[in-house]
């Protein structure tokens, strides 16, 4: 995958993944892109679907977003959060669609020389991703009956 800048620089927003995926989010391999000889931190959030909220039986969710608008900003956020706590490596990207129970919705990676920086960077991302990206997301119950929104307990 292709890098902003290469290896020997130090601050990196990985630009070839797709901040929005219709597909399932291989966490495996992003991870992987967050190996850097200056990181000595690196912290990996994902977001699961779990199988209740608000003491209803979850079935699935479904995932919906305008998408151009939502990889600029996914791209800014990184970008922020990299120049603020000196990231070597930041990635996120969100799924759209149905994503079933225990399945990924969203994965946040931050790597940098340090844990508390990554720790920081990490929550600030998914919590600016959840609050303030155009992505929408449907609870759908296993009673018939479904919700949108209500997905940020930040």
């Amino acid at each position: 995958m292709k890098m902003m800048s290469s290896l020997s620089s130090p601050h990196q927003v990985v630009d070839s993944i797709p901040a929005i995926s219709t597909e399932p989010l291989d966490i495996v391999e992003l991870l992987s892109m967050a190996h850097h000889p200056t990181a000595g931190a690196i912290v990996l959030f994902s977001g699961e679907v779990r199988n209740n909220n608000n003491n209803k039986e979850v079935a699935y969710l479904e995932y919906e977003a305008q998408i151009k608008m939502a990889t600029t900003m996914i791209r800014s956020i990184l970008k922020e959060a990299t120049e603020k706590w000196k990231l070597t490596i930041a990635i996120a990207q969100h799924r759209i669609g149905k994503v079933s129970i225990t399945e990924t919705a969203v994965i946040v990676i931050t790597a940098s020389a340090h844990r508390k920086e990554a720790y920081a960077a990490n929550q600030f991302i998914i919590d600016k991703i959840k609050h303030e990206v155009p992505i929408w997301k449907c609870e759908y119950f296993t009673d018939g009956t479904k919700q949108w929104g209500a997905n940020c307990d930040c």
